[in-house]
């Protein structure tokens, strides 16, 4: 992708009325940008990172036999006076009548909706178990919404559901989820803490939060620290729960067991903040110059920076270099303007791709072309025909680590 023709609008100054770093950061690199509060436009660069995101939450989600789906925002409010959800989140809910006069809201989340979805066609133990997901919008009306798009008034979460006949089908798909959670947010970049938790509005038995410690968490977590005990603020970014029988007894979703006898399906319910993560990796990736995207969710893989574009022989080097990367599967970003080269690197670190690829006066003199890892500072000088094979090699270990 060429710099000139994608949208990039990055900015020198920190936006007012902004107090987290992500956030700043986001509207700086031209990630995002606030429409009204609480409520964010994804500028094609956040978008890159949201959409890598959802793909290592789907590879995950599809390793352990989740099947994808994608349900209706619009809700009848009578699905949710079912349950009595409609009184116990009234205070979030978005809602509103239709012209027939039918009492609706905008999904805050998707367990009555699912629930009976799934009660129309698992009529038998035969059907089970079934675990669905989906990555969607949901929309909460938040008295006070906070840093971004961590605390936001329409937000897309990824949010899971299993179905099965008893409690031990339900604790196999569960930790199946755990694991699951682990290696998404790992693979995001991000330890984090995970602890059991009060299930609260949404019900069960049992509930485990992940959170990951950073400076505009609304949660507190413990951690030990040189065989100390040390209290930090953290963000909540998954939360999963063994929700039982609540919504299946209240909506009538029962099964027919091997016995004859008809029982309600027994649920779990998986959620993961996808919007809320992107802040989450900022917040513990970025430096005084800008965000330190970790490899997996970077919106490019390298980023080619000429640094006189007016010289042709540089110019047509930088295409060169571009075009080989593409061939061989690398996303990349050439930045092509006309600008001064201060410009340039400090947009480079402020959007902040792991690699940079830098042609310059090197290059005219030597032929050696400079790539310079993000995270670390450091520089290597290459020669073009060694390049491919070094950025292979660059990509790989830092993939691994």
């Amino acid at each position: 992708m060429y710099w000139s023709k994608y949208f990039i609008p990055t900015s020198k100054e920190t936006p007012g009325g902004t107090e987290a770093v992500s956030h700043q950061l986001l509207l700086r690199a031209g990630l995002v940008n606030m429409l009204t509060s609480g409520v964010y436009s994804y500028l094609p660069l956040g978008l890159r990172v949201l959409r890598r995101i959802e793909t290592i939450i789907r590879e995950e989600m599809e390793s352990i036999g989740a099947r994808e789906l994608f349900l209706p925002c619009l809700q009848p409010i009578e699905l949710w006076q079912s349950t009595g959800r409609d009184q116990t989140l009234k205070e979030v809910m978005i809602r509103f009548e239709d012209k027939r006069g039918r009492p609706m809201c905008l999904g805050p989340t998707h367990e009555e909706v699912i629930t009976d979805l799934v009660k129309q066609y698992v009529q038998s133990y035969r059907q089970l178990p079934v675990t669905l997901y989906q990555i969607q919008t949901k929309f909460r009306d938040e008295i006070r919404p906070r840093f971004g798009i961590v605390r936001a008034c329409e937000f897309m979460m990824k949010d899971a559901y299993s179905f099965d006949r008893d409690q031990a089908g339900l604790q196999k798909n569960y930790d199946l989820m755990f694991v699951a959670y682990k290696k998404i947010f790992q693979r995001c970049g991000l330890d984090v803490v995970i602890r059991e938790a009060d299930s609260g509005a949404m019900g069960g038995s049992l509930s485990h939060e992940f959170l990951v410690p950073a400076p505009i968490g609304e949660d507190e977590v413990v951690i030990k620290k040189d065989g100390k005990e040390e209290s930090q603020v953290a963000i909540e970014l998954g939360h999963i729960f063994q929700l039982g029988t609540k919504y299946s007894q209240a909506q009538q979703a029962l099964f027919l067991d091997e016995d004859g006898k008809r029982k309600p399906l027994i649920m779990g319910c998986y959620g993961i903040g996808v919007s809320r993560l992107i802040a989450a990796v900022i917040e513990k990736n970025h430096d005084d110059a800008g965000i330190v995207w970790p490899r997996e969710v970077s919106p490019f893989d390298v980023q080619i920076l000429p640094v006189q574009v007016k010289e042709k022989e540089i110019l047509q080097v930088s295409e060169e270099i571009y075009r080989e990367l593409e061939k061989k599967g690398f996303q990349v970003l050439l930045d092509d303007r006309d600008e001064s080269a201060g410009r340039k690197f400090n947009d480079a670190d402020l959007i902040g791709i792991p690699y940079r690829i830098v042609l310059g006066k090197h290059f005219l003199k030597e032929g050696k072309l400079e790539i310079k890892d993000r995270r670390s500072g450091t520089t290597e000088m290459v020669d073009k025909a060694g390049l491919i094979a070094t950025m292979h090699h660059l990509l790989k270990n830092r993939q691994a680590s």
